[in-house]
């Protein structure tokens, strides 16, 4: 991490990032040449896959093939054809012709010895005697070269270095004669094998990784800071923006961690048309994203259930598997149509008339009598009018998500979720589990760009008594992902 430079008088810590650079004093990005465009692109795709790592307890490396109708399918299979066509012809020539071949055997070596561990000591020692490339050369200048041979000894070497799950493909290759086709399915076999191997060395250094994630991922993003000072502009406006609206609703002084908060949960309603996401959660935005469009799920369920409640009493909703079947229904009637308001409106009649015919069957099957028409015509209205984000039931679960959030998924504890939210409990705690470890590694990261900024929004006079909350602002750390 670069050092902070001379004469620099502010109070911010030690290790707090340089914002600008000496020759930028503007803030606008400097010309850059190819080679800086380089560097920069790969340092941001490194910070990328360091971060999918990170957060992604799934993330695994997949074989890469083009789609066969695409223009780079077609090449690539143009070329692969040639080339094993032009092997063939080398092999069925008279003498055979074994330079392809041996090309190919050097590869395979290569690609096995990349598969070995520290322990394979005898197995590296059996290699490199049986794939003696001197050797090969020599048998084939004596036209003593067996390749079916060579090629049983591969296969018994994969078979005993592959993972369970290509032990078919695997099986599968000793079944194989022409030496052509033999060659070609044990490079496919072993590029799977290849992606095998990096995805166990990933999830083994996964743990070690954490230890270092922090300190990584805030020197990359410095190193694009210092190519790029520009980078942190619309990360400034969502903070302003969240300290703006802090302070219209509080009338006291607002901490810096409060405005930190509400920007993270900001996140969650971010309009997909702007364009101008913060720079240092870009990375978490797919993440995010989905998060937000699970929770605006969540709210619209919460405040059909809390209509309905209201409307039929304890006696129906407390039916066994009345709210499960409500909650499928209107799952089933509002999926894909809450992203846009449009569709909304026009699913939300549909899911009004879904309610109604499940109330109806219940109480029907509990002889009580009929739901009144003039609750069900209320009913059926307040639930047509949720697509208003304005619509009071709608904010009024909505708060209520939030303030959960704040506390369940921030603030590591757990509260018990309020009366309206009950029913969508699980599923909220999971969804506040997940974007509180987003958060806080992304805390962790960034803290020390966020400082400054947040210091600069609040007020001369809170800044001593904001300092701890400055400080929270920079805290946690990798062990929140485990």
């Amino acid at each position: 991490m670069p050092n902070r430079r001379d004469g620099d008088a502010d109070d911010s810590p030690d290790d707090l990032p340089s914002l600008e650079k000496l020759d930028s004093p503007t803030g606008s990005p400097p010309t850059a040449s190819s080679s800086r465009l380089m560097d920069l692109e790969n340092c941001l795709s490194n910070l990328n896959l360091a971060h999918e790592i990170m957060l992604n307890r799934d993330f695994c490396f997949k074989p890469r093939s083009p789609a066969a109708d695409s223009l780079e399918g077609r090449v690539t299979e143009i070329v692969h054809r040639a080339f094993w066509d032009s092997l063939q012809e080398q092999l069925s020539s008279d003498p055979p012709n074994y330079s392809h071949a041996v090309t190919l055997l050097r590869e395979v070596k290569t690609v096995l010895e990349s598969l070995l561990l520290p322990g394979h000591v005898r197995l590296r020692a059996q290699l490199d005697e049986v794939l003696d490339m001197e050797l090969i050369q020599q048998q084939v200048a004596h036209g003593a070269l067996d390749l079916l041979r060579l090629a049983a000894y591969v296969i018994n070497t994969m078979a005993s270095l592959c993972a369970p799950v290509r032990d078919r493909a695997v099986r599968a290759l000793r079944d194989l004669r022409d030496p052509v086709e033999l060659l070609r399915e044990i490079f496919s076999v072993l590029g799977l094998m290849k992606t095998d191997m990096v995805n166990f060395t990933i999830q083994s250094l996964r743990p070690h990784l954490l230890q270092q994630a922090v300190q990584y991922e805030r020197a990359k993003f410095q190193q694009i800071l210092d190519q790029q000072p520009a980078s942190l502009d619309d990360t400034t406006a969502w903070l302003q923006e969240a300290a703006a609206g802090a302070r219209a609703e509080s009338p006291g002084p607002v901490g810096a961690t409060a405005v930190l908060n509400r920007a993270y949960v900001r996140l969650l309603r971010w309009d997909p048309r702007d364009p101008k996401y913060p720079e240092t959660v870009l990375m978490d935005r797919a993440r995010l994203d989905a998060l937000g469009q699970r929770l605006q799920m969540l709210v619209l369920e919460a405040s059909v259930l809390l209509l309905t409640s209201a409307q039929c009493g304890d006696a129906v909703f407390s039916l066994q598997g009345f709210v499960g079947r409500l909650r499928r229904s209107v799952t089933a009637l509002l999926e894909g149509s809450h992203a846009r308001e449009a569709d909304l409106k026009g699913a939300l009649p549909g899911v009004g008339q879904a309610v109604l015919q499940l109330v109806t069957e219940a109480v029907s099957r509990q002889g009580a009598a009929a739901l009144p028409e003039e609750s069900q015509d209320l009913l059926r209205g307040q639930i047509s009018e949720l697509w208003r984000h304005n619509d009071p039931v709608r904010t009024l679960v909505g708060d209520r998500v939030q303030a959960f959030l704040l506390q369940g998924g921030l603030a590591e504890t757990s509260p018990e979720p309020p009366a309206p939210l009950g029913p969508v409990s699980a599923e909220l705690g999971e969804l506040a589990t997940a974007f509180g470890r987003i958060v806080r590694f992304n805390r962790s990261v960034f803290g020390p760009f966020y400082a400054p900024v947040l210091r600069g929004l609040l007020s001369p006079a809170r800044e001593a008594e904001s300092g701890e909350d400055s400080r929270q602002a920079e805290g946690g750390g990798p062990d929140d992902l485990r």
